[in-house]
């Protein structure tokens, strides 16, 4: 005898059917539902969007690569001692 036996589970599911009510209870496992069902909708056409998309060219990542651009001398203003 635990606190995970099962006569411990009925207590507190009665005592929660009492306090929010049945229908209260339908409501928010209807709106779960709506919401998981979403949630999985809104992955699948996530995943539609990617297949549909064109895959750009991926450039290795070891490849080495150069930048173009001038170095400059940059000259500091006299200091004003």
């Amino acid at each position: 005898m635990g606190i995970f036996d099962w006569k411990h589970w009925v207590v507190i599911l009665i005592v929660v059917v009492l306090v929010f009510g049945t229908k209260r209870l339908k409501n928010l496992g209807s709106d779960v539902g709506e919401a998981i069902k979403g949630f999985k909708k809104a992955m699948n056409t996530e995943e539609d969007e990617k297949k549909d998309a064109p895959a750009a060219p991926a450039q290795p990542l070891n490849q080495p690569h150069t930048i173009d651009a001038q170095a400059q001398k940059v000259e500091e203003p006299a200091r004003k001692d």
